[in-house]
């Protein structure tokens, strides 16, 4: 097997967080797939397929831009890593195109995915038309209302969008009836998981499959820049287009890594160690030990934890976590699609926030440091929203 860097133990632990707590049916499913991940990871002719896939159908690599009005502006060199720009809008096509070439080679003819946003239901959509798989994606109602657009786009692709009309009917509640339609369909049907979460090997799985966004940049940032950023900055919800940038950097101590939260959805700020999902991980919950909702503007950051991953960094003080609130993030949304000509995704919008707000700050920690921003996802998906939020603002 090639090496897997910063790898779990056997078992699916990063220190204390991670695991596999599932029901026993899922079991032999999820050991299928780590035996069949670990082996195509190893296999040249498997990674051969899917770099060509990321580069002719994809369109990697994604370009880094350099921010310059608002580099001015803000006092810091502020670099973008632009995955807004692969096909179907963000970095969430580089995990699903893994997951499906993993589908067809264990011989599943069905892939079911989970999304909060919708643009890991249109990646899973989009890949289930390239290799022709039966594809379902579970989305909370709230959800669905928010993001009807993308709910669109998926219909388009032929994937059968089911509305889940239980608990806070968001990104939790889809993961759950995803869940439930494994547990069911497991003979024929891979679940698409869209983050670093869940069971063992879910997290390092997708974890390996977004590094390329920390590979690429660490490239690039050499290449254009003559050195490496002083700062990673991404936005954190389960917390895979973070880990996919800061993977690169980890065993780089110089290089500080921040993730930023919602300000309603801070798991890893607010939150206590638990079990949600299949995994050992911080999460928002009663003193009862009860899960709590998160609450974002942004659906794909609307979950009460966090990737295991992500608890082990926050423990070890590897990686830096904050949050910010939804009005910072509108007002970032709106800066940089005014400054640079860039409408983002309300997601990679928190990072921006978090920035503005500490070089406003007096002690600022990233003033005249070069920042490299994840810009994960552009913002099609939100003009509608956010077209609507102005309006009200503006009565």
């Amino acid at each position: 097997m090639s090496e897997i860097k910063n790898a779990p133990t056997i078992d699916g632990f990063f220190d204390e967080f991670g695991g596999r707590f599932i029901p026993e049916t899922l079991v032999p499913a999820c050991e299928e797939l780590e035996e069949a991940f670990k082996e195509s990871w190893a296999d040249v002719e498997f990674r051969a397929t899917l770099d060509n896939l990321l580069a002719n159908f994809a369109g990697r690599p994604t370009p880094i831009t350099q921010a310059k009005t608002l580099s001015t502006e803000l006092g810091c060199e502020l670099i973008l890593k632009r995955e807004d720009l692969n096909h179907t809008g963000s970095h969430k096509i580089n995990n699903v195109l893994g997951q499906a070439l993993l589908a067809v080679k264990m011989g599943k003819n069905r892939i079911i995915a989970e999304t909060g946003a919708g643009q890991h239901g249109v990646a899973t959509a989009t890949a289930a038309a390239v290799f022709g798989l039966e594809c379902v994606v579970y989305m909370g109602e709230v959800d669905m209302m928010r993001q009807e657009l993308n709910v669109f786009r998926m219909e388009l692709l032929g994937a059968e969008v089911i509305p889940v009309k239980t608990g806070s009917k968001t990104l939790k509640d889809a993961i759950n009836e995803a869940l439930r339609d494994w547990v069911t369909n497991v003979k024929n049907t891979h679940y698409c998981l869209g983050s670093v979460m869940g069971p063992h090997p879910y997290p390092m799985m997708v974890r390996e499959l977004q590094s390329i966004i920390g590979k690429e940049s660490k490239i690039q940032c050499q290449e254009q820049f003559g050195r490496l950023p002083d700062i990673v900055v991404a936005c954190v919800g389960g917390g895979s287009n973070a880990i996919g940038i800061f993977s690169e950097f980890l065993d780089i101590p110089d290089v500080e890594l921040v993730g930023v939260e919602p300000a309603g959805g801070a798991s890893l700020t607010k939150g206590d160690p638990g079990v949600l999902h299949g995994s050992m991980t911080q999460l928002l919950q009663d003193e009862w030990g009860q899960v709590l909702e998160a609450k974002s503007i942004s659906a794909g950051l609307d979950y009460p934890g966090v990737g295991p991953e992500h608890a082990a960094l926050a423990a070890s003080k590897r990686a830096r976590y904050v949050n910010v609130t939804d009005e910072e993030v509108i007002s970032a949304f709106q800066l940089m699609t005014q400054k640079e000509g860039i409408i983002p995704a309300l997601e990679p919008a928190h990072g921006l926030a978090y920035i503005v707000k500490d070089l406003e700050a007096k002690n600022s920690a990233f003033k005249n440091k070069m920042v490299l921003l994840n810009l994960s996802g552009r913002g099609d998906k939100d003009v509608d929203q956010m077209m609507e939020h102005l309006k009200c603002l503006k009565i």
